[in-house]
């Protein structure tokens, strides 16, 4: 039973055709909605910028499309929003050299930190899938 309350809050808050969310907070001068792409995308920008990271997502897959002119810098992102809560899955290639265990644990902790300060939702994990290393 609680479930479906949970679903029924979670369809309350979203905004289904521009797959937004509202932002919990101060409603008074009106509400605030943050599209899911915007929230994968402060996602990927904090895992690009940590330190033995080189790329964000499939790298097969984003050079395929970078070559025919699509550059989609949420491409291996997933978010799943809910209650003012996040899931993140990201895809990412690591440098040569550089630590998986530990260059991911950095990404969790970054992409955690972005996601919470920007958006004020409460990341409950963000998943990540080493895919590539690149020399």
């Amino acid at each position: 039973m609680a479930a479906k309350t949970i679903i029924k809050n979670i369809k309350k808050a979203r905004h289904p055709e521009n797959n937004t969310t509202k932002l919990a907070g101060d409603s008074s001068n009106g509400e605030v909605l943050i599209a899911d792409d915007v929230v994968a995308m402060i996602a990927a920008l904090a895992a690009g910028e940590t330190d033995g990271v080189s790329n964000v997502g499939n790298t097969y897959t984003s050079e395929l499309m970078s070559k025919v002119g699509v550059h989609d810098k949420t491409k291996g992102v997933k978010v799943v929003i809910g209650d003012n809560t996040v899931k993140i899955s990201l895809a990412i290639s690591i440098k040569a050299g550089c630590s998986v265990p530990t260059t991911s644990q950095q990404v969790q902790k970054k992409v955690k930190n972005s996601v919470e300060n920007m958006t004020g939702m409460t990341v409950k994990c963000v998943n990540v899938r080493v895919v590539d290393v690149e020399v």
